[in-house]
């Protein structure tokens, strides 16, 4: 049984992450990119143009003496090496994204794959369309409901205090684990009853809010983000759950 839940969640994972990869290069990183350079002022929310007002500044418009621009007419390697190591970090924080995509997505897969073996051992059968309904209720435990108060966000947002949002997103995601699969393998009505309140009780405490409304991104990109952040997330976790579901079975094929 372990080594059947190892290859699997292994399995789903990594195909899972890679896919989540490349929907973040696609669609996400973008995003960050620009928020970071909203964080470092490379970009002004408000500005004339989206821009710094010093590349604006008149000074700057008027040239150099010869013997001060003549130096850097001349100094083409500094600029080959400046391209090199831009390129070079470029491709060591796309390499460290996939890296993180694949372990992150291994281990919800091996939390996905345990609940295939609980519900196995309860006498249900998890089909690949089964698969993605769990890996959709995956997405709303982990990504959807945790958002709906603590959304993603941009770098340079301004957010509550971090141990503060970490209890709640964890006891968001209990809440609404527990909650769906009473919902999903309630008997009774007080099972319904008791689902329906632990899905409301995260939210109706509420998650902890920063002292204020105010960043340097615009809201358009803030919201964007978001937005694509938790689009692709429900494209990723209904992947992976059918990947999870068919090399759940094919498993256990082979182990009999």
């Amino acid at each position: 049984m372990f080594q059947r839940m190892v290859a699997s969640a292994l399995i789903a994972g990594i195909a899972a992450g890679l896919i989540a990869a490349l929907l973040h290069f696609a669609f996400v990183q973008k995003f960050i990119l620009l928020g970071e350079q909203f964080e470092t002022g490379a970009l002004e929310h408000f500005g004339s143009s989206g821009t710094k007002a010093a590349e604006h500044d008149h000074d700057a418009a008027e040239p150099e003496p010869a013997d001060a621009a003549e130096p850097a007419a001349h100094d083409h390697g500094a600029g080959h090496d400046h391209a090199a190591a831009g390129e070079t970090s470029e491709l060591t924080r796309n390499a460290l994204t996939v890296t993180f995509m694949v372990i992150l997505y291994v281990a919800y897969a091996f939390l996905l794959i345990a609940g295939f073996g609980l519900a196995e051992a309860m006498g249900k059968t998890i089909g690949a369309a089964e698969g993605m309904l769990w890996g959709i209720a995956g997405f709303v435990a982990f990504q959807l409901a945790p958002a709906m108060g603590l959304p993603p966000e941009l770098p340079g947002t301004i957010a509550a205090e971090l141990t503060a949002r970490q209890v709640w997103w964890w006891a968001t995601v209990a809440c609404t684990g527990g909650g769906i699969a009473m919902l999903a393998y309630g008997r009774h009505w007080a099972a319904f009853g008791l689902a329906g309140a632990l899905l409301a009780l995260p939210h109706v405490i509420g998650a902890p809010e920063a002292p204020g409304y105010f960043g340097v991104a615009p809201p358009e990109v803030g919201a964007a983000f978001s937005a694509r952040v938790l689009g692709t997330a429900l494209v990723v976790w209904a992947v992976m759950g059918w990947f999870a579901a068919v090399a759940w079975h094919h498993e256990g094929r082979r182990a009999q």
